[in-house]
């Protein structure tokens, strides 16, 4: 049994999508990062960056004690690894593979995250929109840079890494699917990405995709009032040194 420390988010459904394509048993442990979960000792334990998604393996690869695993792409290469599926043997295909799903990690999700941010979330936390400008045409300029090198690297190939597949496309789907939803909100604005939109089609059709997007969907449905909201955006957003480095201190202690 592997835990999944989780929160339905992009970054969480990428473990899931991968762990109901392989057909491996899970457990959702939820995460809830709005609420600070991520701050908890147990958790700091086995990921010091504060960040779901996690995983701790009861029967880990080569046997031994549960191990525990944090950061997406590391999570897919060992699942990969673990289940000898959606990796190549061999040394092209399988950094073939590797070099999207680090591209992802660098670039895909930590700048569709803050173009998101400065488009939507940050509205709410300024006094005066104007303030968000550079933010959104930096952010939003390189999501679409990207989505660019997606659509190219998609003509040529069915998927990210080539003919199969891959880790590569379970990593970047969560993210890329939401393009349309937090990036290019005019009707007919991702039309200038053709392959790109066959690709998220054509991976989105996948029904282990679609249980691996829809676990733990019940578990944000809470409303919470104006000041929730607020204190949880403070908490999510606000964090500093000096609060994360006395929570992991703490974990490490214990």
């Amino acid at each position: 049994m592997i835990d999944v420390y989780y929160w339905p988010t992009p970054n969480g459904h990428k473990i899931t999508i991968m762990l109901e394509e392989c057909g491996m048993p899970y457990k959702i442990v939820p995460v809830d990062i709005g609420g600070g979960d991520q701050f908890k000792v147990e958790f700091l334990r086995i990921c010091p960056n504060n960040r779901m998604p996690a995983i701790i393996d009861h029967a880990p690869l080569g046997g031994g004690n549960p191990i525990s695993i944090f950061e997406s792409g590391a999570i897919l290469e060992y699942l990969a690894e673990k289940s000898g599926k959606f990796m190549p043997k061999d040394i092209a295909g399988k950094y073939a593979v590797l070099q999207w799903v680090h591209w992802q990690m660098a670039n895909l999700g930590p700048m569709m995250g803050n173009a998101n941010h400065f488009k939507n979330t940050a509205k709410s936390m300024v006094d005066d929109e104007s303030k968000l400008e550079y933010g959104q045409r930096r952010f939003i300029g390189d999501v679409d840079r990207l989505a660019g090198v997606m659509d190219a690297q998609l003509s040529a190939h069915p998927y990210l890494a080539g003919a199969e597949y891959s880790i590569a496309d379970m990593i970047s789907w969560p993210w890329a699917v939401l393009l349309d939803r937090l990036i290019y909100t005019e009707p007919g604005s991702m039309d200038g990405f053709p392959h790109l939109k066959r690709w998220l089609e054509t991976v989105g059709a996948r029904e282990a995709v679609k249980r691996g997007r829809a676990a733990g969907s019940d578990l944000n449905k809470t409303k919470f009032t104006p000041e929730e909201e607020k204190a949880r955006r403070d908490l999510l957003y606000n964090q500093t040194n000096a609060s994360v480095r006395a929570a992991r201190e703490a974990a490490l202690k214990a």
